[in-house]
């Protein structure tokens, strides 16, 4: 069982260490440091994101982070620490989500990098499907 609330301004410096850890995890190119991360979170949630952590037994085990539109929730990041994958807490987050937090929404919308498998399979597995693919040219 996990236990999930929404994040605050406190939760800042731990959400910037998680997202650290999706951007290394999923292989992401983007280069910011821990600090860095932790000016961007705080200004998301100063602004149009909100941030949900998930935890089991106290300990926190992953996060969301998410902002919402007329047309669809973007789901801009989702993460779960390694130590607790594969234990069925991605789909009892996913699915606290769609129950208290986003139950009024029409979609969700995440966007997952082509090269992360595991990813992919997840968010096939739990009801996504293809929508978009977006192409890029290094010059």
């Amino acid at each position: 069982m996990i236990d999930c609330r929404q994040a605050g301004p406190q939760d800042v410096a731990l959400l910037a260490q998680m997202n650290r850890d999706l951007i290394h995890d999923e292989g992401h190119r983007n280069p910011m440091t821990l600090a860095e991360l932790e000016v961007r979170m705080a200004g998301w949630l100063q602004g149009e994101y909100e941030a949900v952590i998930f935890a089991q037994d106290g300990d926190a085990a992953g996060y969301a982070l998410y902002r919402r539109s007329p047309e669809y929730v973007y789901l801009r990041h989702f993460y779960v620490r390694p130590e607790y994958r594969r234990r069925g807490i991605g789909r009892a987050a996913l699915a606290w989500l769609r129950q208290n937090t986003w139950r009024d929404a029409r979609r969700v919308r995440v966007d997952v990098l082509v090269h992360n498998a595991t990813g992919i399979a997840f968010w096939r597995a739990v009801g996504f499907s293809d929508y978009a693919l977006t192409l890029e040219m290094d010059l």
